[in-house]
């Protein structure tokens, strides 16, 4: 993809990817799918949610896309784990996608337009390669909608050094509110466009740990960390300062994290 991913495929990013499935970060399509459908899953990453569709379309077909080869091994192994015998992984670039138009029932991005110096390319390209009468669904979440609990200057912080290093590779972290701006832009009528939000929460004390000790090792070691501090976006010090500040969260019994989704369903 002609983009730098800012997360990068550390473990700490992996195991949050890992954690997604189609009843947490794809509920909204569910009412869409039939059990005959082509399903199309850019940047798939992993495969817990391609590997979700697949079993949800057993007289279908499930293809994830990802530019990265290595990820897709991760993807492999779960679907093979699941033992699924209707889906398959390629390398591909959302921006040029190598199919013919009109080639896919469902195309589906889980938040990977924010991610993406030419969104609109992507999605002009979703679109192109999706059957009439089929459907481009995109979920994108809203980076600055994060809210916690409690309150956390060390947090502010983090979060802006995380939005201004998102923007310094080009990339728009604010994606999901545009998204039917986009879908009208490429080509869709208000009347094709079936827009929804939602939401992810983490209050338990299993949630607070699991997320909180995730978000503290990718401070330090995911490629967001080597970007932030070569753009001297923040020091060394500073990230280590966030990761505690991750760690001082998840042991507050009060502790609240959460996060608004955008989302859309465009027929086509």
């Amino acid at each position: 993809m002609s983009t730098t991913y800012l997360h990068g495929h550390h473990e700490s990013v992996l195991r949050s990817h890992t954690w997604r499935t189609v009843a947490n970060s794809a509920a909204y399509l569910l009412g869409y799918l039939k059990s005959d459908m082509y399903i199309l899953d850019i940047g798939c990453g992993p495969g817990t949610i391609t590997s979700d569709f697949a079993a949800l379309v057993p007289d279908g077909r499930v293809l994830g896309l990802d530019y990265s080869s290595d990820v897709l091994e991760h993807a492999r192994s779960n679907a093979s784990q699941r033992g699924l015998k209707n889906i398959e992984f390629m390398v591909g670039d959302v921006h040029s996608l190598d199919f013919p138009d009109n080639t896919f029932d469902v195309v589906h991005a889980h938040q990977v337009l924010q991610h993406l110096r030419n969104p609109l390319k992507a999605f002009s390209e979703m679109r192109r390669v999706t059957k009439p009468g089929g459907y481009v669904a995109i979920r994108e979440g809203e980076v600055s909608t994060f809210t916690w609990y409690p309150e956390s200057k060390d947090l502010d912080e983090w979060l802006d050094v995380y939005l201004r290093s998102a923007h310094h590779i080009g990339a728009t972290p604010k994606a999901g509110r545009q998204l039917i701006a986009w879908a009208r832009k490429v080509g869709f009528e208000h009347n094709d466009i079936a827009a929804t939000a939602s939401t992810w929460c983490f209050n338990t004390l299993q949630d607070r740990i699991w997320r909180g000790e995730m978000y503290a090792d990718r401070v330090l070691a995911s490629a967001f960390a080597t970007l932030a501090i070569d753009a001297k976006i923040a020091t060394r010090e500073d990230l280590i300062r966030y990761s505690k500040a991750w760690r001082t969260w998840m042991a507050d019994e009060d502790g609240w994290l959460s996060m608004i989704h955008s989302e859309v369903v465009c027929r086509v």
